[in-house]
């Protein structure tokens, strides 16, 4: 990652890979991501992997837990693990040692019949632990899916959130988010708030 005053990557290291791009994951998988999305800070690593690895599949299902607390719903999006295979999307995890303890991806989207505009990259699935949290992870790996959906030529990134998840809205408010019409499956649902983001 680039670093600089502007940046908040600036005191990250990257990972340096002079293979082909390729990343070990500590379950042994390996997925072609460009090893520049790797990033380490202190004990916690950020590394991509792929939506169905089993540390991001558990880490869905306590959003899943979260959301059923405080909305007493899952969230029903369709997602599949394609939508975040690079250049299309990106998935990454962060690791307290070896424990998965943050989540978040990006996935294109061009629909304008759900609401999207041609050159989107949609936030899905930030998350992180409740004994992580207060630590910058959130906002370390927002900024890290900018700046990948950026590299693959996204012009916007766009999420939604619940009315209830008030730490989610200052995030995105103070990352420099501001709201936006409804768009995808929950588009016109009153628990649901829609931000964008030039990119």
């Amino acid at each position: 990652m680039r670093g600089g005053p502007d940046r908040p990557f600036a005191a990250v290291r990257a990972f340096v890979c002079r293979g082909p791009g390729l990343v070990r994951l500590w379950a042994g998988a390996r997925i072609p991501v460009p090893a520049r999305w790797s990033v380490e800070f202190g004990a916690v690593k950020i590394i991509p992997v792929a939506y169905d690895h089993p540390d991001a599949v558990a880490l869905a299902e306590q959003v899943q837990e979260e959301y059923r607390r405080r909305f007493g719903y899952d969230d029903a999006t369709p997602l599949h693990p394609s939508y975040f295979e690079p250049p299309s999307g990106l998935y990454l995890l962060a690791y307290d040692m070896d424990t998965a303890v943050a989540s978040g991806g990006w996935r294109a989207q061009d629909s304008r019949e759900e609401g999207y505009a041609p050159g989107d990259a949609e936030v899905k699935r930030m998350f992180v632990a409740p004994e992580a949290r207060g630590r910058g992870l959130a906002r370390r790996i927002l900024a890290a899916l900018e700046e990948s959906a950026r590299s693959a030529g996204r012009i916007r990134m766009v999420l939604e959130t619940g009315h209830l998840l008030g730490e989610a809205t200052s995030l995105y408010r103070s990352s420099g988010y501001g709201p936006t019409a409804g768009f995808g499956r929950y588009r016109g649902n009153a628990d649901s708030t829609f931000f964008e983001k030039p990119l």
